[in-house]
């Protein structure tokens, strides 16, 4: 395994959780903690939490003594601490407090509600010295709780306390003694010879009774040190390893691997196979009413768009982990073939139909594991799954083109057209619309399950599915602007794509006269803005004549209204060539309700999704990256794709300057998909100078970056913000399958030689050719750039 030696200004991440791979993590008291390599009162190297917001913090640190000279402050310190290793649920620092005493820190979250460490002393002078080592628990507790204070438990010196429901005990071996100073401390007296050392660990845990907690300290302190460590250290030679010549981005390629295998938590009885969260830090992981349903988004389900993310960056190393996400979904599929949106470890549901994602997740495994046998076992699910797109339910019009049901369910709830979150936002009902972009995802899918369908001996499903694909194949091509150079969604019913109208405005309740007929069927959407103390009970009348010629008047009822805090939306059922008047009753007189044609000329990046479900032909294919995806004034921009082309309103810029790396990633493979390499080497560039920068900056990824300035925001070190290590893979055209085994395609369209190593296997991809060293010594060199599978001579 790789030695780092990260100091602070350099990527980190040093979020610190039990591991998955090593016992079952607790969804519902899941205690978190985060290493700090200065500040904090007083500043010290601190780990710490705050239990799940169980407390305002707690930090163990230590305060090394020598002499007269106590030292708790890095920024004293004879050398500053350096990172050296750094696993989801491990890390190892090193430090010189005082010139010539050399101190290595370990820490080990042993199981959710556990952590232990180890320090490690060496007189690296020529002369004898007494070291004094306090170890520090500073407890600042919840209301009603009790500070860490020097206690006895069953013979043993420990530092307790009390927040909330915890009783927190810290627990050191060595024959420490327990003292209350400036702070509560177990302390240590040290004589150390030249060239001599003192190794102590120390435990911490936190359950409901003291006696509890101080039981389950004192048996992690018992576990063989460099047994675990040992074991810890194997299970991670899977994560990939990659020397790019910069080490910036090798540390956050490493990083974004212990992140991803961090967000892993159970399983439960709610679901068969261990599950992630968006998001892991010290203020998650406590449900206060004991069985998840308090937990938030970030919290509360695995959708198909993250766990498809995730499971690009744990293959090949973890193809069980993988199968259970997919595993997951399958078991909450009911008899009509709908598998849910966003099943939950709590037993959550999202009450929708996942995104079409699973047969690409299946198939993602299946080229890493080349499991037959996997496949037969999914495809009779994932059939029905496909087929349920196609009911009434989801394709309302029944013309072979589905709609969504909800932004959210579509990955991009902050829609500029159909979010109704915020006022800016046209808050089209986005069941009247259909999408490109889930033509794209279905298309994408049809196609791997026929590939599936092949391999398995179920040929009598694919003239079905190919009905299907193609299809969705044409509406996608016919919704193609050669004014835009882009795709475009379309009205569910009249298949146009309208640019939008204001046709009126009025407060309270009355008419809103508008005598207008159109060239092309419209379709209206209607805003309404109270006041804070105002009820919701406007209904609305439309009085019009529809395309065949029809009179209609068309109520919208109060509850067909959504609301956000003041603002309601509502869209039309039906379209309307023209238009006589809007009857309004029940509005207040300080409210306002406006009136809309539907606008879905907006372009935001998911448009781009074609690309990368193999749609467009290669002319088009063409005009799509050089003239709208490359193009400055379209997409392009210093730090990635934004979510949209450009926004009309300053309350919006942010969302729409937001690059989502979920769905850069999927545009980054279409690239290379079709043969745009070196593009998508230049995006890969533009995404790592943000990610980059935030771990250097603040010690971790964010959910977005702006694609202006690079800056991020959002939750830290979330799922859909890691670092694009699989579209980094995919554009050098690698593919590890196992440490004697890879796939090559293509060429390095990077500007220097890139080595990739896995358990042994060492990939050295060079401008011209690409050398392979296998674990047994044997090699291979390889120049031509065709696609092909290099592997082991086992003869």
């Amino acid at each position: 395994m790789r030695d780092w030696n990260l100091k602070t200004g350099d990527p980190r991440s040093l979020i610190l959780a039990a591991d998955a791979r090593f016992c079952t993590p607790d969804y519902y008291d899941d205690q978190i903690w985060e290493l700090k390599l200065g500040g904090g009162d007083p500043p010290a190297v601190s780990l710490q939490t705050t239990f799940g917001l169980r407390a305002r913090n707690f930090r163990i640190f230590p305060i090394f003594t020598q002499g007269e000279v106590s030292l708790s402050n890095p920024e004293d310190f004879a050398e500053p601490p350096h990172i050296l290793r750094f696993y989801p649920n491990f890390l190892t620092i090193h430090f010189n407090p005082f010139v010539e005493l050399a101190a290595v820190m370990e820490f080990w979250a042993a199981q959710s509600q556990a952590v232990a460490g180890r320090i490690r002393l060496s007189n690296r002078g020529s002369s004898p010295r007494q070291v004094k080592l306090e170890l520090a628990g500073l407890l600042m507790a919840a209301v009603g709780g009790t500070p860490m204070a020097p206690s006895e438990l069953q013979a043993a010196p420990v530092l307790s306390g009390r927040t909330a429901d915890l009783a927190p005990v810290l627990f050191m071996t060595g024959g420490a003694s327990a003292t209350s100073g400036s702070y509560p401390t177990l302390t240590l007296q040290m004589d150390l010879l030249p060239g001599g050392f003192h190794q102590i660990s120390w435990s911490h845990a936190a359950l409901k009774s003291e006696v509890d907690s101080f039981n389950l300290a004192r048996s992690i302190a018992a576990h063989n040190w460099d047994a675990e460590y040992a074991r810890i250290e194997m299970a991670n030679q899977g994560q990939v390893e990659v020397h790019s010549g910069d080490l910036d981005w090798d540390a956050a390629f490493a990083i974004t691997q212990k992140v991803a295998y961090s967000l892993f938590t159970g399983p439960t009885e709610n679901l068969p196979f261990p599950s992630f969260v968006q998001v892991r830090n010290p203020d998650q992981g406590y449900s206060l009413v004991g069985d998840g349903s308090d937990y938030g988004p970030i919290w509360n389900g695995q959708s198909a768009f993250d766990a498809y993310a995730l499971a690009n960056l744990i293959l090949p190393a973890s193809p069980d982990l993988a199968r259970g996400l997919l595993l997951n979904f399958l078991a909450t599929q009911d008899e009509e073939g709908v598998i849910d949106w966003k099943p939950g470890l709590g037993g959550q549901k999202g009450n929708r139909q996942a995104a079409p994602l699973l047969v690409n997740l299946a198939w993602l495994i299946y080229k890493f594991t080349q499991d037959h046998a996997f496949l037969e076992e999914v495809f009779p699910q994932l059939l029905k799954f496909i087929q349920a797109w196609f009911t009434p339910q989801r394709d309302r019009d029944q013309d072979g083109i589905p709609e969504w049901d909800n932004p959210i369910q579509a990955g991009f709830e902050d829609h500029p057209l159909f979010s109704r979150w915020y006022s800016w936002s046209k808050g089209i009902d986005i069941t009247t619309t259909e999408s490109p972009v889930l033509c794209a995802l279905l298309f994408r899918e049809i196609q791997n399950l026929v590939q599936m369908a092949q391999l398995i001996g179920r040929s009598d499903t694919i003239p079905v599915l190919e009905s299907f694909s193609d299809n969705l194949r044409s509406a996608v091509e016919a919704s193609w602007n050669h004014a835009t150079n882009s795709y475009h969604y379309w009205d569910r019913d009249t298949h146009a794509t309208p640019s939008g109208l204001k046709l009126g405005e009025r407060q309270g309740s009355g008419q809103i006269i508008i005598n207008q007929t159109f060239d092309k069927p419209l379709r209206l959407v209607f805003h309404l803005h109270v006041q804070r103390h105002s009820t919701h009970q406007a209904r609305i009348f439309i009085h019009g004549v529809g395309p065949s010629g029809q009179h209609h008047i068309e109520q919208i009822a109060a509850d067909r209204f959504l609301w956000f805090l003041e603002l309601g939306t509502s869209t039309s059922e039906r379209t309307y060539i023209s238009l006589e008047y809007i009857e309004i009753h029940g509005l207040s007189n300080d409210s306002t309700v406006a009136v809309y044609s539907t606008a879905l000329d907006h372009l935001d990046h998911t448009l781009l999704l074609p690309l990368w479900a193999g749609i467009p032909s290669k002319d088009r294919a063409h005009i799509l990256v050089t003239q709208t995806i490359f193009d400055p004034e379209r997409f392009w921009r210093p730090f990635g794709l934004p979510a949209c082309q450009k926004n009309d309103l300053e309350q919006e810029e942010q969302f729409c300057q937001a690059v989502h790396m979920t769905w850069i990633n999927l545009i980054g493979e279409g690239l290379v998909s079709y043969g745009y390499r070196d593009e998508a080497a230049l995006l890969v560039d533009h995404l790592m100078q943000a990610v980059v920068s935030a771990l250097k900056k603040d010690g971790g990824f964010y959910r977005y970056y702006h694609s202006e300035t690079g800056k991020g925001w959002g939750e830290r070190d979330a799922v859909g913000g890691l670092a694009p290590l699989s579209l980094f893979l995919k554009t050098l055209g690698v593919r590890i399958l196992s440490a004697t085994q890879v796939a090559l395609e293509g060429y390095n369209p990077f500007p220097w030689p890139i080595t990739v190593k896995y358990k042994g296997l060492t990939v050295l991809r060079q401008k011209e050719k690409t050398l392979i060293f296998f674990p047994d010594g044997q090699t291979s060199e390889v120049s031509d750039p065709t696609p092909c599978i290099i592997s082991i001579d086992s003869s």
